[in-house]
């Protein structure tokens, strides 16, 4: 079995382009049913029809892969929107974030999935360049084009106001253990955007 195609019975072999997205569903459907430690190259090889050998060519580790499906999983729900309006933009995206952790089926995967990471270099590599650096990377962008648009100072640190934002929700939920509902989100905005010092100092 070539890791380009994989055989499909009955109607020969399958692209390539199609099996991986047949193999990140499944490893995205085990992660979120039943944890990080039941994503093994054979359990997500049988349940995407797939050959095992194919997964260990395209994937380091089991853990690497359920990096990535749980990015594919997460990519459309955690869009960044660009309506000229920062504050409500930000609003937006930082509440389907913490809506999307809230779901039952994500917010222990996702705490596995970093705890992991921790001792399975290939799972931090795969976390930190397919989901946390583009993920950044499309927050800072949305806040440099407020702050060429005047929106933000000049001289606003956009990858601390990043992990203003974020970094909370994850400190919430990961260290604190404490709870994490959509109540908090207006207050993180407002608190990155206008501080903590009396409007007009």
């Amino acid at each position: 079995m070539s890791e380009s195609t994989t055989t499909r019975r009955g109607r020969g072999r399958r692209p390539a382009e199609e099996v991986r997205a047949g193999v990140l569903v499944a490893a995205a459907r085990i992660l979120l049913q039943d944890g990080i430690r039941a994503v093994t190259f054979d359990r997500v090889a049988a349940e995407a029809g797939s050959s095992k050998m194919t997964l260990y060519k395209w994937w380091p580790s089991p853990g690497a892969l359920a990096a990535e499906a749980y990015f594919a999983q997460s990519r459309r729900v955690l869009e960044f929107p660009d309506t000229g309006d920062l504050r409500a933009d930000l609003i937006a995206q930082l509440g389907s974030f913490v809506r999307w952790m809230l779901r039952d089926d994500v917010g222990r995967p996702v705490s596995e999935l970093i705890g992991a990471a921790q001792s399975d270099p290939d799972l931090a590599r795969a976390w930190s360049q397919s989901y946390a650096l583009p993920r950044r990377e499309l927050a800072i962008t949305r806040l440099r084009a407020a702050q060429e648009q005047g929106q933000l100072r000049p001289d606003a640190d956009l990858e601390v106001m990043v992990d203003q934002l974020w970094g909370a929700c994850y400190h919430r939920l990961l260290v604190l253990r404490v709870g994490l509902d959509e109540s908090i989100v207006e207050r993180l905005v407002d608190q990155a955007l206008y501080g903590a010092v009396p409007r007009g100092s």
